[in-house]
């Protein structure tokens, strides 16, 4: 049974060798000349106004992280529509605590500000 696994693993080994490998070389064989030129910050051919490091307000990680996890959990709802029939009634009691349990969190997050945007 396991065998059926293992060029996946050979992959992923190699893929993941081969990226410390082009990585570390980059590292020790690149060219380093840093300069005060190189690491000033670049807009558009315009002299930057400012730091080139702004800080950015939690908020917009926030509503990017809760937007990807329910995007997430809605893709569960492409496989259990396509095999609701075979499921039956254990699919639907299922299907419905799954979206109580995303309704609770979706609440949850509305309740404390998470989706307020000024």
């Amino acid at each position: 049974m396991l065998n059926n696994y293992l060029p996946i693993a050979v992959l992923v080994i190699m893929a993941t060798g081969l990226a410390f490998m082009v990585v570390f070389l980059g590292h020790t064989i690149g060219p380093r000349r840093p300069s005060a030129r190189k690491s000033a910050p670049y807009e558009s051919g315009m002299q930057p106004i400012g730091p080139g490091t702004r800080q950015m307000p939690v908020r917009y990680y926030l509503v990017a992280v809760l937007f990807i996890l329910f995007d997430i959990e809605v893709i569960f709802f492409l496989p259990w529509a396509v095999v609701f029939r075979q499921l039956g009634l254990f699919g639907l009691i299922e299907m419905f605590i799954f979206i109580i349990i995303l309704l609770i969190g979706y609440i949850y997050a509305w309740r404390m500000g998470a989706l307020e945007w000024d």
